[in-house]
């Protein structure tokens, strides 16, 4: 049943190969095989696409190889590559890319971020910071915070002392109290709850 385990089939694109299931070794004999009996079949055309057993990454790699050993061009559009265009780059408050910044930011400057911002000190009152992702300030917050820039409402904010003047987390702002002096004994962390933003003490669970 060897001879049925690989198939080509054709389009005005080009050729795509379907493979049914079998042990990755056979698959490999069998492509070697075919490609070796076939060579005139892809004179002037392209492998588009491997299509039918689900193969990993890596022997899809492994088979394409094998293809352009036999001087056949592969044009196989990569489907993870076309998969990240469209996601969205912060899903989450444990993933993203992070930047770190290891200075205190003063009034008048803007920090800007499609993923996670770490400040390494403090934010002065006067200074911005938007991310895609959480923001975390290892000092005091006193600027104004802009966390899920693009929507996401899983992100967070947190600081050692959170005494912002504007604080927002996706399409949500919460504000200081008017004439109300905070000053928090411990680090907090600012999350949606409710569709609202609220504020809690940040202790670990012993």
């Amino acid at each position: 049943m060897n001879h049925d385990i690989i198939s080509f089939k054709g389009n005005k694109e080009g050729i795509y190969i379907q493979i049914n299931e079998a042990d990755f070794k056979i698959i490999k004999e069998e492509l070697t095989k075919k490609l070796t009996n076939t060579k005139d079949f892809f004179k002037g055309v392209k492998v588009i696409d491997i299509r039918g057993y689900n193969l990993t990454d890596i022997e899809i790699a492994i088979l394409s190889n094998i293809i352009e050993e036999f001087d056949i061009k592969i044009d196989i559009m990569p489907k993870e590559i076309e998969k990240v265009e469209y996601e969205v780059p912060f899903s989450g408050i444990y993933e993203g890319d992070t930047k770190f910044i290891r200075n205190t930011l003063r009034s008048g400057q803007r920090e800007e971020y499609d993923g996670n911002i770490v400040i390494l000190g403090d934010t002065n009152p006067g200074s911005d910071i938007v991310a895609k992702g959480n923001i975390i300030v290892m000092g005091t917050l006193r600027g104004i915070a802009h966390a899920g820039s693009d929507g996401n409402k899983d992100s967070i904010v947190a600081a050692f002392k959170m005494k912002p003047t504007q604080l927002r987390i996706a399409d949500i702002i919460a504000r200081s109290p008017d004439n109300e002096v905070l000053n928090p004994k411990w680090p907090e962390i600012a999350r949606v709850q409710a569709n609202k933003v609220i504020i809690e003490p940040y202790l670990q669970k012993k």
